[in-house]
């Protein structure tokens, strides 16, 4: 995963301030402006955090504290050693006189306490040993301004993936001098859309190698020392090897007891309450301060928890200041590189440059120090890919967007009419011991363009069936979440269902895009629970069954001359590990389990399949 490496940049200040400061000034420009302090904040139930200060040495105002909370350390260690600030976009910061705190998570590195994952919010605390992590940052927060000299008594708190969970926590804490809050990438719900699981299917790949690698270690006592990795896993080929090891339960003997949420993975196998309390947005009531939700189109991580924590805080806690910013990035790409490219695709304009300076930066720059205004940033600033230029939207989904049938016909057709009369299937066999690749190389580790990759290599395959639209005559806009409702029957009894929405660009592209068919969003759904996430249930063979499930959001223009393509396929590896395609606890599945089965996808009057597409009726306003 990206995660250890999301933590160690954060973003940003505008371009006039880095006009002023060449990188050769940067370093020593820091140093004499700026003293670290390494300090033990007490919690309410008496256990420790150790917290990084870096404080301003000018004392000609007031200076606002900028904090992240994170599980990946705020090393280096020392008070005689710094973080190379001037080497990130953190030195920008310091040379507006941000007061700069980073501190370790409880059960961390150099913090005391033990260490939970996604530990539950809760609600109604009582005795001092009720901690969460929304408490554990009102406390920190109530120590900071009370003791740090020359503070304005004004607190923001960011953070990407893992820090974006604990921001959303801190939006929670309720404490007065919380102003501006920025989950960027947010981690919120594991079992549904980010990380680990997807609908229910596990994110094999992801999930294995962030834990097991290293992060998922035990870490008894506070400590300096990164755990050690003695897990050898082949890495020539990601594919071939995943597949070797063999189905989830060799994975688990390869960790054996000592990684405690990977063992939690295989005990709540469905969507239980293990699972329900670590949702985040169980705690987007009643929110003070301002919010910035930021996410990426093709965060391959959490862009489900960017979506999803922006519109619960809007449901649930209406009346707090909530801003949404949607770029066209990988997993933190707003913070480091320009943000002009991924992959194969070009959007014609420095994106994350674009972000930091309009956006990021005023946010926090007007809600901690009370300078600029925001009257200019709308409630939603997206950027529609294909198109490739930013919206300013007031509301999220747009207003304009009506949700708009596409049906699949035969011989891979798409239409907006239904189909007539009844019609034979289109299947395919669906072989778990013969998966279909989620991208067309040979790759050490999951990569991040594959969420822009071209599908050509998948259309060949005979266990992946295509639908497609001849070439649009005019401009088709989609904005907000794709809805898969499919007809299908098979021949065991459980099923994965993967349906990629993907943008066919014509045959004289040019810059070499011709043909190429480029991913727009792609998602998957665990058939057993298509009816409930908490009580799953076999398919009857050969019986019809409706599996509907919601794509994340999208915000992408098809241009004319272009078509748009529906796939679906039944595996996913190994970025989603295998279904053995009857009904059980895969998690408990033996190699003898994996069967090979046929998928029907039903499109007829009778049993129609489709995708419900929010189409734009007329246009948005662009920046």
């Amino acid at each position: 995963m990206n995660k250890l490496y999301a933590v160690l940049v954060l973003v940003i200040i505008s371009s006039s301030v880095m006009a002023q400061t060449p990188n050769s000034q940067d370093s020593a420009w820091i140093r004499d402006n700026y003293q670290k302090i390494e300090q033990y904040i007490t919690m309410r139930d008496s256990v420790r955090l150790f917290t990084s200060i870096y404080l301003p040495k000018d004392k000609t105002e007031k200076h606002p504290i900028l904090m992240t909370r994170t599980p990946y350390s705020c090393a280096p260690y020392g008070a005689d050693k710094w973080r190379a600030f001037w080497d990130t976009h953190w030195k920008y910061y310091m040379r507006e006189g941000y007061i700069i705190v980073l501190q370790d998570v409880r059960g961390r590195w150099m913090s005391e306490g033990v260490f939970e994952d996604v530990r539950p919010f809760r609600k109604n605390k009582q005795a001092t040993h009720e901690i969460d992590e929304a408490s554990d940052t009102y406390d920190a927060i109530d120590w900071l301004v009370k003791n740090l000299p020359d503070n304005n008594g004004r607190v923001g708190v960011f953070g990407i993936s893992y820090p974006g969970f604990y921001s959303t926590m801190a939006a929670a804490s309720g404490h007065p001098a919380l102003k501006a809050v920025s989950p960027q990438a947010p981690v919120t719900d594991w079992f549904m859309g980010d990380d680990f699981h997807h609908n229910g299917a596990l994110a094999l790949m992801d999930g294995f190698m962030f834990y097991a690698g290293g992060f998922g270690h035990p870490r008894p006592l506070p400590t300096t020392q990164a755990p050690v990795n003695k897990l050898t896993i082949p890495r020539n080929d990601n594919y071939a090897s995943f597949l070797e090891i063999g189905p989830l339960r060799n994975f688990m003997k390869m960790t054996g007891d000592s990684i405690k949420f990977w063992k939690d993975l295989y005990a709540h196998p469905d969507y239980d309450a293990f699972w329900k309390e670590r949702d985040a947005r169980t705690a987007m009531f009643s929110i003070q301060p301002a919010m910035l939700t930021v996410g990426g189109l093709y965060d391959a991580e959490d862009c489900f928890g960017a979506w999803n924590l922006y519109k619960s805080i809007e449901t649930q806690s209406p009346a707090t200041n909530s801003k949404l910013v949607m770029g066209p990035w990988y997993h933190g790409q707003w913070a480091r590189g320009d943000g002009s490219s991924l992959g194969n695709l070009q959007f014609g304009a420095k994106t994350s440059e674009w972000y930091q300076n309009t956006i990021e930066i005023p946010f926090f720059q007007y809600h901690l120090k009370g300078k600029g205004n925001l009257d200019n940033l709308p409630e939603a600033t997206v950027f529609f890919t294909g198109e490739n230029s930013w919206k300013q939207l007031d509301h999220w989904p747009p207003q304009q967007t009506n949700l708009t049938p596409l049906y699949l016909h035969p011989k891979g057709e798409l239409d907006w009419l239904p189909v007539f009369g009844k019609i034979a299937p289109t299947e395919y066999t669906s072989d778990p011991n013969k998966p279909v690749p989620y991208a067309a190389d040979i790759h050490f580790a999951r990569t991040r363009e594959y969420m822009t990759d071209d599908q050509r290599f998948a259309s060949r395959r005979p266990d992946v069936v295509s639908f497609v639209t001849p070439e649009l005559d005019s401009t088709l806009t989609l904005a907000g979440p794709v809805i898969a409702d499919l007809m299908v029957s098979m021949s065991g009894t459980d099923a994965d269902f993967v349906v990629k929405l993907i943008d066919v660009y014509p045959d004289d592209a040019a810059n070499g895009m011709g043909g190429y068919q480029q991913l727009v969003r792609g998602e998957i759904m665990r058939g057993k629970y298509r009816k409930s996430f908490e009580v799953p249930v076999p398919f009857k063979p050969n019986k019809p069954d409706r599996v509907k499930f919601e794509l994340p959001d999208i915000a992408h223009s098809f241009l004319p001359g272009h078509r748009l393509m529906i796939q679906i396929q039944s595996s996913w590896f190994p970025l989603m590990d295998r279904n053995p395609q009857q009904f059980m606890n895969i998690y408990e599945a033996k190699e003898e389990d994996f069967k090979a089965a046929t998928i029907r996808i039903h499109h007829d009057g009778q049993q129609d399949s489709k995708l419900l597409l929010p189409v734009v009726r007329g246009t948005l306003p662009n920046r």
